[in-house]
């Protein structure tokens, strides 16, 4: 699904908003990690330094990664690597600093295709929801449900389907790509949209 140009110009100027905010936090944590570490802590801080130093380099080819981006998934896809980049930022802060973590790790959609046998990506998805309607169903929602509220039950059916949450029981595998191809479907429609999703032929639902 294609970006309007509007879409397109506020996702790519949250996105640089995101990117800026982290590049100084990350030279902060440079900073902090060179009077400090280097004191008392000097083989933690060779360690650190080279991963804060690939935490910038990633923010550089997300950035130039950004030009590209011209629809739905691509934004998708290159929103999570961001999202991977700020949690492995604040990972290493929490080190440097020896304090508990801030960020609570996001679920990574890429991760959970992988996971689910796909390639991170939605061709590696199985291709059985062809209608919001279906996509619904799979989630357990209401047709019209928004946005926020397919999110929050889309990461909370994953959660429980995880192998990691079911000690290491990868049987629930299937069920898990399922729901992973109705967020992506669903997300295609409503995200980027100011409007409802469009009634189809194949969305219809039936009376009972």
């Amino acid at each position: 699904m294609a970006f309007s140009t509007n879409r397109l110009f506020k996702y790519q100027r949250g996105m640089r908003r995101r990117i800026g905010m982290l590049r100084a936090k990350n030279v902060d944590s440079m900073e902090f990690a060179v009077d400090f570490m280097m004191q008392e802590r000097v083989d933690s801080y060779f360690r650190i330094e080279p991963a804060l130093e690939e935490v910038e380099r990633s923010l550089g080819q997300i950035e130039d990664e950004l030009d590209r981006v011209r629809d739905v998934s691509g934004a998708s896809r290159l929103e999570s690597r961001l999202e991977f980049v700020e949690d492995r930022w604040d990972e290493l802060d929490s080190e440097i600093r020896e304090r508990p973590r801030r960020r609570r790790r996001k679920i990574n959609l890429a991760d959970f295709l992988k996971t689910a046998g796909g390639d991170g990506s939605p061709a590696g998805t199985s291709g059985e929801v062809n209608n919001a309607y279906d996509a619904y169903q799979l989630l357990g929602l209401e047709f019209g449900t928004p946005l926020t509220d397919v999110t929050t039950a889309f990461r909370q059916r994953a959660k429980e389907l995880h192998p990691d949450a079911r000690n290491g029981d990868r049987s629930s595998e299937p069920e898990l790509r399922r729901i992973l191809e109705a967020y992506q479907f669903l997300k295609e429609y409503l995200s980027l949209s100011n409007t409802e999703p469009p009634i189809s032929r194949g969305d219809y639902r039936p009376t009972e």
